[in-house]
């Protein structure tokens, strides 16, 4: 219920025109119910002692195909304008769900499948897309075909109407039942196609691991197994939804033949004409063929019900923690960083980071290394506040951040992460996203630096040329280079890079070692690397294990200890 409550406040944002299309709705059912009334009518003028009155008879047929233009006409609009009222609640929906989730906290994302949440966005909003452009219209005119014929019904004979007094009741009793068993089921099957779209958009994403490793057969196993789930919870669905359909028509069926037996016996009494027999029944078939339709679409709102759950379990979740009220914007000269007795722990009682204690100085370069799982990026995660920390604080030039807001705090920073990110556009608007003032010379100057503007000319389209599907028609070091030249453009005080040369092969990273170290003279730069010969000109060396730095210096210091830096780096040249 509350679930249907929370859809509504979408639907009546628009409640003036629902309005225009609850009059039209409500003048095409009136005319269509005149339909049989002036039918029986004709009849009567036909059957009566013999004799057709035909006057009467082309009056009738005059009024019921005016009746049917006129109603159909009235229809078509409401459908339209409804399926506009549809599509606009849609994409209000959509857009609300999709800054949502750009207001969320890292933490959710990385609970959570890629492909499931694009299941909530695409499908579970598209199935109340549906159900808002069809569903609702048919149960308006349902609601108000059902009232009319009754009425209609009861004037034309109080005794036929009997039938339905017993019949409907049992009708709704049957709808309202199956609807309790239905609800879950549609729940469970929205749950398994979000299960399954993000085994398909992480297998897909690997495809050439998969390829490799020669997993296929594996990977069809497992997708087998997740398609036959959720192929199944769509059969019990769909099955249990479909039953109502058929015991409804058969009790109207019932109600039909009850109506046509009692119907004659009351002509042979002289209690009711032919015509009025006729239009009865007409109006039996209008009340109950809402009433059947009803049933059909109960399972389509049951489906509509369950997304609609989906869509808003997502925006219930608490977006990233609200900035101080009197939070301060960060608007710095210097960069620098100080890390003051710092713990973290992502699952309570299993501490990542414990008794951080690092000072940066403003256009240092501060080098992260420690072996896989040692806390190297969530001590970036921090400084960004992608995380807060449990105690301790950082600081930038003294000040806590934690007391300063976030869009502050990160307009401080640009990044190039390992995973790299390229959105479809040139590579001119790739390489400007971090600085939209950029000129073409400084865009230029930055390829260079990174020494790919050589590969950019040789495209047939030079900085022009389109980048698609996250840059597929380039390789890998290729994109982390124009990531890097990114970042160079930024007007930030502090850069980082996380494994940024992880893509490029050692002669281009002694290159672009000595072009960051130039441009980013002027920033203050942490660097997680492991690769240890990228490092050596660091200005001080972190070395973390299992969440502790054990080791501080610069290169030859930590040389000089022959302690775990120094192991680490032997290892390396051993190698």
């Amino acid at each position: 219920m509350a679930t249907a409550k929370r859809l509504m406040t979408y639907v009546l944002r628009h409640k003036g025109s629902l309005f225009i299309v609850f009059c039209f709705t409500l003048t095409s059912n009136i005319l269509a119910l005149f339909i049989p009334y002036y039918s029986g009518k004709a009849i009567d003028a036909i059957a009566d002692k013999g004799t057709v009155q035909f006057n009467l008879v082309y009056q009738m047929c005059f009024a019921m195909l005016a009746c049917v233009i006129c109603s159909s006409v009235l229809a078509y609009i409401t459908q339209v304008m409804l399926v506009r009222i549809s599509s606009k609640i849609t994409q209000e929906m959509r857009n609300e769900v999709f800054t949502h989730l750009l207001s969320l906290p890292i933490s959710y994302f990385d609970k959570r499948q890629a492909g499931d949440l694009i299941s909530v966005i695409t499908y579970d909003i598209d199935t109340i897309n549906t159900s808002l452009s069809s569903d609702i219209l048919t149960a308006a005119t349902s609601i108000i075909t059902v009232i009319g014929s009754f009425v209609m019904m009861l004037h034309i004979s109080v005794l036929l109407c009997i039938i339905f007094v017993i019949t409907t009741p049992l009708i709704f009793y049957i709808t309202r039942h199956r609807a309790r068993v239905v609800r879950p089921l549609f729940s469970k099957r929205s749950k398994k196609l979000g299960e399954l779209n993000g085994f398909i958009e992480e297998m897909l994403s690997g495809h050439k691991t998969i390829k490799a490793y020669g997993q296929e057969e594996s990977v069809v196993a497992r997708f087998q197994i997740k398609n036959k789930e959720a192929v199944d919870t769509y059969y019990e669905a769909d099955y249990q939804g479909s039953i109502v359909g058929p015991v409804v028509m058969f009790i109207n069926n019932l109600s039909l033949s009850l109506i046509a037996g009692l119907g004659g016996f009351l002509y042979l009494a002289k209690q009711i004409s032919i015509g009025n027999i006729s239009a009865f029944i007409l109006y039996s078939k209008r009340f109950s063929g809402p009433i059947s339709g009803m049933a059909e679409i109960l399972a389509e709102m049951q489906s509509a019900l369950s997304a609609s759950k989906r869509v808003f379990a997502l925006l219930d979740e608490e977006s990233e923690k609200a900035d101080d009220d009197d939070a301060y914007v960060l608007k710095e000269e210097k960069g620098e960083v100080e890390f003051d007795h710092v713990y973290f722990q992502y699952v309570k009682g299993r501490k990542v980071l414990e008794d951080i204690c690092v000072k940066a100085k403003d256009k240092e370069m501060i080098a992260i290394v420690g072996p896989t799982g040692s806390g190297k990026t969530t001590l970036i995660n921090l400084l960004m506040r992608f995380y807060d920390a449990d105690e301790g604080k950082i600081c930038i030039n003294g000040k806590d951040i934690e007391h300063c807001t976030r869009d502050s705090l990160r307009e401080q920073f640009s990044m190039v992460l390992q995973d790299t990110w390229l959105f479809e556009g040139s590579i001119y608007e790739n390489i400007a996203y971090g600085n939209k003032e950029a000129t073409k010379e400084e865009i230029i100057e930055a390829c260079k630096a990174v020494e790919i503007h050589d590969f950019i000319l040789s495209l047939k389209d030079g900085y022009d040329t389109l980048l698609t599907d996250d840059g597929i028609n380039i390789s890998k070091g290729q994109k982390q280079l124009l990531t890097i030249a990114r970042a160079m453009l930024s007007k930030s005080k502090m850069l980082i890079l996380d494994e940024a040369t992880s893509n490029v092969d050692s002669a281009t990273e002694q290159k672009i070692q000595r072009a960051m170290r130039a441009l980013c003279k002027d920033k203050t730069t942490f660097v997680i690397a492991h690769r240890l010969s990228t490092i050596q000109d660091a200005d001080q060396i972190l070395v973390l294990q299992k969440g502790k730095i054990i080791e501080q210096g610069t290169h030859e210091e930590l040389l000089n200890k022959k302690g775990f830096y120094a192991s680490l780096f032997q290892a390396q040249w051993d190698a």
